[in-house]
């Protein structure tokens, strides 16, 4: 067995011929890849990415980076193509064919097939003079000297470049579609991820009966109004509902420790003045970043200056968007 010292070495070799391979992707932006960008966002049809073995898993994964930034794509596997899938290429479709070197017998039978079909074929490939660099409309570069495998056997260093590249292409059509935040959420609606794009305020304020008490309400009556509200502290109001200020639990332990005698203090004199706000519109994770930033665990909610009630960090926490 090698020893710890050996391991750490071998992956940390691994990482840096990763690394080389990945740096020099950048010398094969070229002509090609601009027009290869402009050939999806002028057509009317999908992407369609072929591949097989581990090009097909990397094809897979650029599939689903499309279709999530805007880039309408499809797997086809390309062993299965040539036994009833190429039934779902349609005239307008793009085809993106992954493979190392270009040369495997699966390829040499698929692209005469989708040559023949008139579709446009785009190479993703490292052989630049192989059978389907020479077949290819266009050719994405993903060149490798060799693989971080030290038998140059195992797709490592080639599989990177290939994922590279698919995220350059990705990345590209996003900003040339100035594909927003917004749009991402549109394709995001599940999880923690679409939940920070698209979750508001208003979508976790309860408006019924929101903890507030009166300027002049004594403190028995405030202490009873956060307890009842369970929300650790309640929001001050005027005669019209208009926000003055917010009690915590902490403002009341404060409160307990510079006075001996309380009945006699109102809400007004116990309060926290101006206290951090938010809007219904505004995004939940923004909210708790307001509250992580000011170390709090409640908001009040105001529209023009009225009160219309509070949100506390367990509530957007709970919707797991942290």
């Amino acid at each position: 067995m090698k020893a710890e010292y050996d391991i750490k070495q071998i992956a940390i070799s691994t990482i840096e011929e990763e690394a080389k391979t990945i740096s020099q992707l950048k010398n094969y932006i070229d002509g090609d890849f601009v027009s290869i960008v402009e050939l999806i966002l002028n057509s009317s049809g999908r992407v369609i990415i072929t591949g097989i073995g581990k090009s097909a898993n990397i094809a897979n994964k650029i599939v689903a980076t499309l279709n999530s930034t805007g880039t309408s794509a499809m797997f086809m596997h390309a062993a299965d193509a040539i036994h009833g899938d190429l039934g779902m290429i349609r005239p307008n479709d793009v085809i993106i064919c992954i493979s190392k070197s270009g040369n495997t017998p699966e390829i040499k039978v698929l692209v005469p097939l989708i040559k023949n079909m008139g579709n446009s074929l785009i190479a993703l490939v490292s052989g630049l003079d192989s059978f389907l660099a020479k077949q290819a409309d266009f050719i994405l570069k993903a060149v490798v000297e060799k693989e971080a495998c030290p038998n140059n056997l195992a797709p490592t260093n080639s599989t990177t470049a290939q994922l590279v590249m698919g995220d350059a292409l990705a990345v590209s059509l996003l900003e040339c579609r100035q594909f927003t935040s917004q749009d991402f959420a549109k394709y995001h609606p599940g999880g923690a991820l679409g939940k920070k794009l698209y979750l508001r305020v208003e979508d976790v304020l309860v408006k019924e009966n929101p903890p507030k008490v009166s300027m002049n309400e004594n403190i028995r009556s405030v202490i009873l109004e956060i307890s009842s509200k369970r929300m650790g502290a309640t929001a001050v109001v005027d005669s019209e509902d208009k926000l003055i200020g917010i009690i915590t639990d902490g403002d009341l332990r404060r409160m307990l420790e510079k006075n001996d005698e309380i009945n006699h203090l109102t809400a007004q004199q116990i309060m926290t003045p101006s206290p951090k706000t938010t809007e219904q519109e505004t995004l939940a994770i923004n909210a708790f970043h307001l509250m992580e930033n000011n170390n709090i665990t409640q908001l009040a909610v105001i529209e023009s200056g009225k009160y219309l009630g509070m949100i506390h960090l367990h509530d957007i926490l709970k919707e797991g968007i942290v």
